[in-house]
């Protein structure tokens, strides 16, 4: 019996597949730890599985050395791709941070080995309630959708271009911390204004000792706010995960 290999589909949906693995190692959700390793693999190659009507056509065959620099710049584009949606939702986590820091929760700091994350309950929880609002909103199939269309934009073996990676990397950067800023900035301008305000009549009365209420008064005051952020998350996620399909676009 003879089997015949289409080398050129084989080659193709190989880089594909090494893209996508790059890409699910560091992007969420894929890149949470409660995932098996054996199951990431397994969903990078459905999916190379699935765009090789995409990246087949129009791919010829290379010799070996064009071919392993081919799968090492596929790994490269992965991960680029992967970290800018990292950046995108690194925004929530950031401002659980600055929370935890101005309210006093970040002396209780941990580190979380499935999210491998190194923060307080704040940082966690908003980790955890962006990730359950990636699957319980399909915001995960707006992410595949859109690291899907960059075989389109950049395809299998293609050069990266480098300069507005970096610039579309930096741009993210920015962006997480003023999102972060603005998930996180209603608490913690009323944090600070009980701060100025406890200072104010500490200064008024000093024997009252007015700093010694501060600790407590923070946590009340972050927990009552905390809700309507919580409330408010939903949006942002949504919002977070469309910025994040229109960043996959702009690498090519």
């Amino acid at each position: 019996m003879d089997i015949t290999l289409n080398l050129s589909w084989l080659e193709a949906v190989m880089l594909a597949a090494v893209r996508l693995t790059g890409f699910i190692i560091i992007a969420p959700p894929f890149s949470y730890k409660a995932f098996p390793g054996r199951v990431k693999a397994m969903i990078a190659i459905g999916l190379a599985m699935a765009v090789s009507a995409r990246v087949v056509p129009g791919y010829e065959s290379m010799d070996t050395a064009h071919f392993v620099g081919a799968l090492i710049m596929e790994l490269t584009v992965g991960t680029a791709l992967g970290f800018m949606v990292f950046l995108t939702f690194a925004a929530v986590q950031s401002a659980g941070n600055l929370i935890d820091m101005s309210s006093g929760f970040q002396m209780a700091q941990g580190f979380d080995p499935q999210a491998q994350i190194n923060g307080a309950q704040f940082t966690k929880l908003f980790q955890m309630t962006a990730l359950m609002l990636l699957f319980t909103t399909d915001g995960y199939q707006l992410i595949i959708g859109g690291i899907v269309r960059t075989f389109d934009a950049l395809p299998v073996g293609a050069a990266l271009n480098t300069p507005a990676t970096a610039e579309l990397l930096i741009h993210g950067v920015t962006q997480m911390f003023v999102a972060a800023v603005q998930i996180a900035g209603p608490i913690m301008v009323v944090l600070f204004l009980a701060d100025a305000g406890l200072g104010l009549l500490n200064r008024v009365a000093p024997a009252l000792n007015a700093f010694a209420l501060g600790f407590p008064l923070k946590v009340l005051i972050t927990l009552s706010l905390a809700g309507i952020v919580l409330v408010a998350l939903p949006r942002v996620v949504a919002v977070l995960v469309q910025t994040a399909a229109r960043q996959l676009m702009g690498v090519s």
